[in-house]
C-alpha cells in the first residue's frame, strides 16, 4: 500500500498488466455521464429554467438583456461556456436582431475573460442546430465557447471516450464571473497586444 495524504492507496506495481508510460487520471465523477450519456431532461427546458435559479445553482456567469452565459454541465475543457438567449427559440435564423447582437457581444467578452482568467490559447466557437446537427438540447439555441490549449486533446477522448476536466465547475464559475466586466453592457475590452 502507498500512503496518499493520510489515506492508503493501492499500488499499481502488482497489477496484472504490462507497465506502460501512461499516468492514470481518475475522474470517477464522470462515470455517470460516460456510462449513460447525457440523460433526457424533464419536460422543462434547462435553458429556460436556468435564469430563474441563482447564478451558483445554474452555473451562470453573466446575464444580459436578451441572453446570458453559463458553464456547460458536461464541458469539453474547463471554462467551456454556453451563450443562450432567454427566449425559447431553436435555431439561429429564428433569433431576433437583438438576440443575435447580444450573443455575439457576450461571446466576444467570454473569449476575452477566458483568455485573461485561464490563459486560453485558442477557441472553438459554434452552434449545433437541431438534433441531427448534433445539438444535445435542440429546442433551445445555444452557442458553445470552448477554450483550447496546446496538448489538450489526447488519447482519453479517442481511446476511452472520456474527457478529463481538471477543475470543479463551481470554482470555474466563480473565477469567470468575478472576471466578467460590470460596465452594464458586459463588454470586456480587447486584450492589449503582448510585446
Amino acid at each position: 500500500m502507498v500512503r496518499v495524504e493520510g489515506a492508503e492507496a493501492e499500488s499499481s506495481a502488482d497489477f496484472a498488466a504490462v507497465p506502460d508510460a501512461f499516468q492514470r487520471l481518475w475522474t470517477p465523477h464522470r462515470a455517470v455521464y460516460v456510462e449513460a450519456g447525457q440523460g433526457a431532461h424533464d419536460e422543462s427546458c434547462p435553458f429556460c429554467s436556468a435564469p430563474s435559479k441563482s447564478d451558483d445553482e445554474a452555473l451562470i456567469v453573466a446575464r444580459g438583456e436578451h441572453a446570458y452565459v453559463l458553464l456547460n454541465l458536461y464541458p469539453y475543457n474547463p471554462g467551456h461556456l454556453l451563450v443562450c438567449p432567454y427566449r425559447h427559440v431553436s435555431t439561429y435564423d429564428l433569433a431576433s436582431p437583438g438576440e443575435v447582437a447580444e450573443i455575439a457581444t457576450l461571446t466576444q467578452t467570454a473569449m476575452r475573460v477566458l483568455t485573461r482568467v485561464s490563459h486560453a490559447q485558442g477557441f472553438n466557437i459554434g452552434m449545433n442546430q437541431g438534433q441531427v446537427g448534433g445539438a444535445g438540447i435542440a429546442e433551445h439555441l445555444h452557442q458553445h465557447v470552448v477554450p483550447r490549449y496546446a496538448g489538450d486533446s489526447n488519447f482519453f477522448p479517442i481511446v476511452a471516450g472520456t474527457k478529463a476536466v481538471t477543475q470543479l465547475l463551481g470554482d470555474v464559475r466563480v473565477a469567470v464571473a468575478e472576471a466578467w466586466p460590470t460596465d452594464g453592457a458586459g463588454v470586456a475590452p480587447p486584450a492589449s497586444p503582448t510585446p
